[in-house]
């Protein structure tokens, strides 16, 4: 069948079929290009006259090596790849190898698993890719359950952190539990839980990028109230003695700025009453007395509007205040509040507004004011559930406690269920605990100590080209695929949706598990990866069955369709069983009209209509 060579170009190659017969149970087998070196071909295309291939790689020895340093020639021995071949291409077979990881059946090769190299897989960044009802979550779960149902090489020391969408991963990795070394740690964002523990993060872990994502920051000129506020939470949380003379500083310059606005009399005492309600201390505040020879009055009765419109005792105020306005007195760096709420930074937003002088315009005010108001929401809300922490602990206890459950076990995978908050604050939840893994792991002194895999479901969701650059200057996710590979953070993302995904982040990752997909946006960017996915392996995705997979990139030889094995148990992923869900049988409908309110029931009889009789 495989005759001599009548093209090449590039990476094609077309055959003569000398057999005219067109086999197509061999699209997609490999032949091997045999003179000095073996150069290896997939077989692409068949018709009675051609047959089309495309160049994979090489034998060098007996190690196959992608890329192409050789072309063949007419005086090339061809045929098609011996077992031992097959097996350099497909990867080792036996399951249970410390630097493989089983990945399904060959659809090519019957009878041959496929592995991916374990070091290559998971020490870069990795997509698996799908349309809805193609596989996705069955296949990470599989992935999950080949790694830690290992029974020689127990992966003990991994640390693996699945933001799950829906919830649904739970029964597929509760398992683990079960095994004799790994465990699987469960988080939940439903405050209402009793089973899995809810998601706790400290709000003195946020930092100004974090607290502008947890905030919905969209304007730059926002930052500096909030690097502000976070300066300002040391005066609420220390002793009034200790940080008195800061408060009245703070406090006497806003009302300056409210003294000398040059707004109606009125107005100056409404906004003056407003903040001293607000921010006071024992020595200013509207019961502070000023002392004047034969007579004593309180700052508030000092603003007493007379007949004529005019606050009398106006430079006395005056006077009074500046009295606590310190120019030299700054805080300094080491005023960092060890610990803090968010009601503590909630009070420091409201002092930084007071501060920049806000009051003074209407849209400055309005615009950073709005991020006092979305601080609040989260407070009083469910959401504030979540930074309710009132121990202290450092970052690196922290996570140290992430990986290790009740019974002081370590723990391998922490699952963080998100399915009952919206998509924008699982958004930003996933960006906090990210940019804490990539700080904790930049903050080691050897990048070896630590590494961690963070997997993300329905990463279109939130790996995208938002605004973030706009706004904080980066986009964490970026960022991650970008640097996280050489300290071990390493991104998975699990997307239906691979065109709305960030560019960047995907660009970045060298491994690639695709499932059936439709959208042509979606398939072009399939192909635009690599060169060694063909034109009818591209086709071959808009029809495959669920479980079925193509797989390349760094941790394979070749591109490979693989049928991914069951995961038992599966994630709750599945469809709606409609049939189940509709129909009622006769007797059963019977016994539930038996139970419904007589009157209504005999309404039902009256209006009651008999088909296919």
């Amino acid at each position: 069948m495989l005759g001599k060579i009548l093209s090449v170009h590039e990476y094609d190659i077309t055959l003569e079929n000398v057999s005219g017969k067109v086999e197509t149970a061999l699209i997609g087998v490999h032949i091997v290009f045999e003179e000095k070196y073996k150069v290896v071909a997939e077989i692409t295309r068949i018709t009675c006259s051609e047959i089309e291939c495309i160049l994979v790689g090489e034998f060098i020895g007996d190690k196959f090596t992608t890329g192409i340093i050789h072309k063949p020639s007419n005086n090339s021995l061809i045929r098609i790849v011996n077992k031992s071949e097959v097996i350099a291409l497909v990867g080792k077979q036996e399951i249970d190898t410390s630097d493989t990881i089983y990945m399904g059946k060959s659809l090519t090769y019957e009878g041959f698993n496929i592995s991916a190299r374990l070091n290559d897989m998971f020490s870069n960044h990795f997509a698996i890719i799908g349309n809805t009802g193609s596989g996705k979550s069955c296949t990470v779960a599989r992935l999950f359950q080949n790694l830690f149902y290992k029974k020689n090489y127990i992966p003990y020391n991994s640390h693996f952190v699945l933001f799950d969408v829906y919830g649904e991963y739970h029964p597929a990795l509760d398992r683990i539990n079960q095994t004799k070394y790994c465990r699987c740690k469960f988080f939940t964002t439903d405050v209402n839980s009793k089973k899995g523990q809810i998601v706790k993060i400290p709000p003195y872990y946020l930092e100004v990028d974090d607290i502008a994502l947890l905030l919905n920051v969209d304007s730059k000129t926002q930052i500096p109230i909030i690097e502000k506020a976070l300066k300002y939470v040391y005066l609420f949380t220390e002793d009034e003695s200790i940080v008195m003379d800061h408060k009245n500083n703070i406090i006497a310059k806003a009302l300056m700025d409210i003294l000398t606005s040059g707004k109606e009399p009125a107005q100056i005492r409404d906004q003056i009453f407003a903040v001293l309600t607000t921010f006071n201390t024992s020595k200013l505040n509207l019961d502070s007395e000023i002392v004047q020879p034969g007579y004593t009055r309180t700052l508030r009765q000092c603003f007493k509007i007379d007949e004529t419109g005019k606050i009398n005792a106006m430079q006395l105020v005056t006077e009074y205040i500046e009295k606590f306005i310190n120019e030299d007195l700054k805080l300094s760096k080491d005023m960092i509040p060890r610990q803090y709420k968010l009601k503590d930074l909630y009070d420091a937003f409201e002092f930084a507004l007071i501060s920049e002088g806000v009051l003074k315009s209407d849209k400055i005010y309005d615009l950073n004011n709005i991020l006092k108001v979305r601080l609040d929401s989260i407070i009083s809300g469910d959401y504030g559930e979540y930074f309710d922490v009132d121990e202290y602990i450092s970052k690196e206890e922290y996570i140290k406690k992430l990986f290790i459950n009740e019974n002081g076990e370590k723990v391998q995978i922490v699952n963080f269920n998100l399915n009952f908050v919206d998509e924008r604050f699982a958004k930003t939840l996933t960006k906090i605990y990210s940019k804490l893994f990539l700080d904790y792991a930049t903050s080691l002194p050897n990048n070896q100590d630590f590494s961690v895999q963070i997997v993300l479901e329905e990463a279109h969701r939130y790996v995208q080209n938002d605004s973030d650059i706009d706004t904080i200057g980066y986009n964490i996710f970026d960022r991650i695929t970008k640097e996280g590979r050489k300290y071990g953070v390493i991104l998975g993302l699990i997307t239906q949706r691979p065109s709305e995904l960030s560019t960047t982040a995907l660009s970045q990752c060298s491994n690639y598990i695709v499932l059936r997909m439709f959208h042509p946006d979606d398939l072009n960017i399939i192909k635009n990866i690599t060169h060694s996915v063909s034109v009818s392996d591209i086709e071959k995705l808009k029809s495959l069955s669920p479980g079925i997979a193509l797989c390349f990139g760094n941790a394979f030889n070749i591109p490979l369709f693989t049928k991914i094995d069951k995961p038992e148990p599966t994630p709750n992923s599945t469809n709606v069983e409609i049939i189940k869900q509709w129909f009622k049988s006769p007797e059963e409908l019977e016994k539930i009209k038996a139970n419904l309110n007589p009157i209504e029931n005999n309404k039902q009889n009256e209006n009651t209509i008999e088909i296919f009789q």
